[in-house]
């Protein structure tokens, strides 16, 4: 239901929210900047009758680590995070590596390409095609060495 939210620095919340459904994403870039019909119900906040937060386990989900990394080093890390993050999901969903392994692609990534400041689209651009190659050889030098993964196996 809550697909992001924004916190300010007067203390307010803006969440975005919709019914759960991947249309609602696709209709705002295909319209943006103007809302186009997505095809999916209205969210009916009384039916819900209420959301349920938790503290996130940071244990669980090591890579929002990362994510809080990216943004503190600020400038082109963000980019090369997410295609890093594209390429080594895009590698577990192809059994080259273990769901465990993502974390260790994107580390890696973060780690061996220096941000640098945005001053244009090229710049981001650039950030990404780097890492993505920078994530793709760490992915082929693991699986050169261990070979293909069984879904829910051990490498």
């Amino acid at each position: 239901i809550v697909h992001s939210m924004v916190g300010y620095r007067d203390g307010s919340v803006l969440a975005q929210m919709s019914n759960p459904d991947m249309r609602t994403p696709i209709a705002f870039g295909l319209g943006y900047p103007d809302r186009i019909e997505a095809g999916v119900a209205d969210l009916d906040l009384a039916k819900i009758g209420a959301l349920h937060f938790e503290s996130l386990d940071r244990a669980r989900f090591p890579c929002v680590e990362l994510a809080y990394r990216a943004i503190e080093f600020g400038g082109t890390a963000t980019a090369v995070l997410n295609a890093a993050n594209e390429v080594a999901v895009e590698s577990f969903l192809n059994e080259e590596l273990p769901f465990s392994a993502i974390y260790d692609v994107i580390d890696f990534a973060l780690g061996e390409i220096s941000p640098r400041p945005v001053q244009r689209l090229a710049d981001v651009l650039g950030a990404d095609c780097e890492a993505r190659i920078v994530a793709r050889d760490w992915v082929r030098s693991r699986a050169n060495r261990v070979g293909k993964i069984q879904l829910g196996g051990t490498t």
